[in-house]
């Protein structure tokens, strides 16, 4: 019980951050992801990852993210911890120019995931810390994420079935200035099999100081590393 009205809270808390990104002019860029969760054994997974982010449509990069990580699960379907590491290449466009800097990140990351299904409703909980090592600084940022996932012509998410999904996520830092920016949302995704789907959809992400949207283009992949 404790556990959900946790749950409950947070989300109440995600809500409230998420209302300024729907008031809020934005400028529209493209990001390109991909995502995958291979199957090492009943307990172990690699997590694998990619997203190519444009200021555009594509051709005017934002940034280039490279993620990877070794997972356990805790259960058999629902609770999983990872430890991750990160590269994030991001280019900048100088004040009043139409010139760019580019700047490293290293990042290391720890989260737990748990899931939950209420009838045809699947919800995922992620929270994450990360440690990110800059040419000339360290910072620390925790992260609570929550998607929703609903099918429409299927009783469950499966080979053909089409979905609606949703997310919210919270970015907050360990140093001054803790809200860093709030992420929300939308899409309609396609089943291909039991291991790949698609998604296409919008986000609006709430910065310190401004915002920015994104249309997404999403690759899911989880066909397992052997065959057990």
């Amino acid at each position: 019980m404790k556990c959900k009205k946790s749950h409950i809270i947070l989300t109440v808390v995600c809500l409230w951050f998420a209302i300024p990104a729907i008031a809020q002019k934005s400028d529209t860029g493209n990001w390109f992801i991909y995502f995958g969760n291979q199957k090492i054994n009943k307990k172990w997974n690699w997590h694998n990852e990619l997203q190519y982010r444009n200021y555009n449509f594509i051709g005017d990069l934002n940034q280039l993210l490279l993620r990877t990580g070794i997972g356990y699960n805790l259960t058999e379907n629902n609770n999983n911890i990872l430890l991750g590491y990160g590269f994030i290449n991001t280019q900048k466009y100088l004040p009043n120019s139409k010139e760019k800097i580019g700047t490293n990140e290293h990042r290391i990351f720890q989260q737990f995931i748990t899931r939950q299904s209420f009838n045809k409703v699947f919800i995922q909980h992620r929270y994450r810390i990360e440690e990110r090592f800059f040419s000339n600084d360290f910072q620390m940022r925790f992260r609570y994420f929550l998607g929703i996932n609903i099918p429409i012509n299927k009783p469950k998410i499966e080979k053909n079935a089409y979905y609606l999904s949703a997310y919210n996520e919270i970015f907050m830092n360990a140093q001054q200035n803790i809200f860093d920016r709030n992420r929300l949302y939308g899409a309609i995704g396609y089943v291909i099999n039991k291991n790949i789907r698609i998604e296409a959809g919008y986000m609006s992400q709430t910065l310190e100081v401004n915002n920015r949207s994104q249309f997404q283009i999403v690759l899911f992949n989880s066909i397992p590393l052997f065959n057990n």
